[in-house]
């Protein structure tokens, strides 16, 4: 296996506290621009790691669109018939859920 490939450049800090990520260090990240990364400090040691896409699925957001729109609209919606129901209800039998544990993340209500 290969050593990772070290690369250290010296950056300048501005008085506002910022700096420029020398491109051989994006490369290597494979940050492009508009890209992120995530800084973490511990103790006096920095460093810096690309940020993960996340997965972005055009039919998928399309499709939550529409039902979206269907909700808003009241267009489209009903009630589950009962033997969608009763699949879901034994699908679901031995899946434990607490309705008071907290929800992590992003949430749009």
């Amino acid at each position: 296996m290969a050593a990772p490939a070290i690369i250290e450049k010296t950056c300048a800090v501005t008085r506002k506290g910022q700096t420029t990520l020398p491109l051989a260090v994006r490369q290597l990240l494979g940050v492009a621009e508009g890209g992120q990364i995530v800084v973490r400090a511990e103790g006096r040691r920095v460093t810096i790691e690309q940020v993960e896409a996340e997965h972005s699925d055009p039919a998928i957001e399309a499709f939550l669109r529409l039902i979206a729109n269907d909700l808003a609209t009241e267009r489209n919606v009903g009630t589950l018939s009962d033997d969608l129901l009763e699949s879901l209800r034994h699908a679901l039998k031995d899946v434990e859920v607490d309705l008071n544990e907290p929800i992590e993340g992003d949430v749009c209500l």
